[in-house]
């Protein structure tokens, strides 16, 4: 008779989450965003699941102090709109920077994420602070490897 293993999905009990913070000063945007999006997803573990959150915690610190290449930080556009006539709006990362600088780490990993509820669930998952501190050290997280 032949040995054969049958693929295991895991369920929603046999998921272990784990936290991990990233610094992401002097870091360039998408190596940062693929590695966070790739954490978030939970490819890094043998028990992946592609209809399943396996993924885990990431916090993201000094997002403040982010790098683009390039010409990036003034000819990149980011567009969203209002929902009303003429309401298209659109900032560089330059200025985003100045106001909310988490949110162009955002904007890198979500658009890294699935479209769909699961998409929106590991999303949540995802931490990012303009500064050093952050609020999550009772979980106690590990640091993340990002390459550079």
């Amino acid at each position: 008779m032949l040995n054969i293993q049958k693929t295991t999905m895991v369920s929603k009990e046999d998921i272990e989450q784990k936290w991990f913070v990233v610094d992401a000063e002097e870091m360039i945007l998408g190596r940062l965003a693929t590695t966070v999006a790739s954490v978030l997803r939970g490819k890094h573990k043998a028990t992946y699941t592609p209809h399943a959150d396996t993924g885990d915690f990431v916090i993201v610190v000094n997002a403040e102090k982010i790098k683009l290449t390039g010409k990036k930080m003034t000819d990149k556009v980011y567009y969203h709109h209002s929902g009303y006539m003429g309401g298209l709006k659109a900032t560089t990362p330059q200025k985003l920077l100045e106001k909310h600088p988490e949110r162009i780490i955002e904007f890198a990993v979500r658009g890294m994420l699935p479209k769909t509820r699961l998409g929106d669930r590991l999303f949540t998952k995802l931490k990012v602070y303009a500064g050093p501190e952050h609020p999550h050290q009772a979980q106690c997280p590990k640091a993340l490897a990002v390459i550079d």
